[in-house]
């Protein structure tokens, strides 16, 4: 079926620093809708508004809307489009720079949808997931790379530090595939909408530093077995202690062993860096 455009750049040309390709196709805007289902009772935080594409139904919904938009004549255009709408908030910053828990202050748990720039994709993702307030829900626009790695199941090819990270907080869950043809300007590749559920850990680490240093070493050298790619954190022995072969290769392990080698390692005294 071919993608029916709703509207190009308006004037506004895309800048390449901020990553921007906007959102154009009302059948994949339509499809998002449907899945994000926004209500009147809701706090939303729409990342990345762009021209607005999501930003009106959602604003038409009847939930309370915040956009954080970098671009200051983007900023300007939705201000001058949905400032009169009594549930319309825009921030004006970056969103690696934004503490969530201060935009509605109320308690509520949020939801939060944006179009995220590929380049800075990861970063945003966890400084969202390191945020203090909670939040019930996240669906994200991203390159289908991302997301595919974000979902990848041990042993798969894809399965690495972002699917542990991702996994260790979230249940994850691709949505939409997204051809280039629905942005304006055309990426030079195919998009995914994911849905992200933040719940407690299957298995909480002692130190999510430590976490983080295990999976980055285990990965770093993916093609080393674990005892050759953690052995300034864990010796062989401790490893094979856990139940955890270490002549695996780590896309072999799940997010629970990989939490399990964290643990050992933070109780054994190592420091993460």
């Amino acid at each position: 079926m071919s993608q029916l455009p709703t509207q190009r750049s308006s004037g506004h040309r895309a800048r390449k620093r901020f990553g921007q390709n906007f959102l154009v196709s009302e059948s994949v805007i339509h499809n998002i809708l449907r899945a994000l289902n926004p209500g009147e009772d809701q706090d939303i935080i729409e990342i990345g508004p762009g021209l607005g594409a999501l930003t009106k139904p959602l604003v038409e919904s009847g939930a309370q809307l915040c956009a954080i938009e970098l671009d200051r004549d983007l900023a300007e255009r939705l201000k001058q489009q949905f400032g009169a709408k009594k549930n319309f908030q825009l921030i004006n910053q970056d969103v690696l720079k934004v503490d969530l828990a201060s935009v509605f202050d109320n308690g509520k748990s949020l939801r939060i949808i944006g179009n995220l720039p590929y380049n800075i994709s990861t970063p945003i993702l966890f400084h969202l997931l390191n945020q203090s307030t909670p939040i019930e829900d996240m669906h994200f626009m991203l390159q289908r790379e991302v997301v595919d790695r974000m979902g990848a199941e041990p042993g798969s090819s894809h399965f690495g530090r972002l699917s542990v990270m991702i996994q260790y907080r979230c249940d994850v869950e691709s949505l939409i595939s997204v051809p280039p043809g629905s942005f304006d300007p055309p990426p030079k590749v195919h998009s995914a909408v994911v849905r992200l559920r933040p719940r407690p850990p299957e298995l909480q680490a002692t130190s999510e530093a430590m976490l983080d240093r295990i999976v980055r070493s285990a990965f770093g050298t993916r093609r080393k077995t674990l005892r050759n790619s953690l052995r300034k954190e864990l010796g062989a022995d401790s490893i094979e202690s856990l139940g955890i072969d270490p002549g695996l290769r780590p896309e072999n392990l799940s997010v629970v062993d990989f939490v399990k080698l964290a643990n050992c390692a933070n109780q054994n005294g190592k420091q993460p860096k």
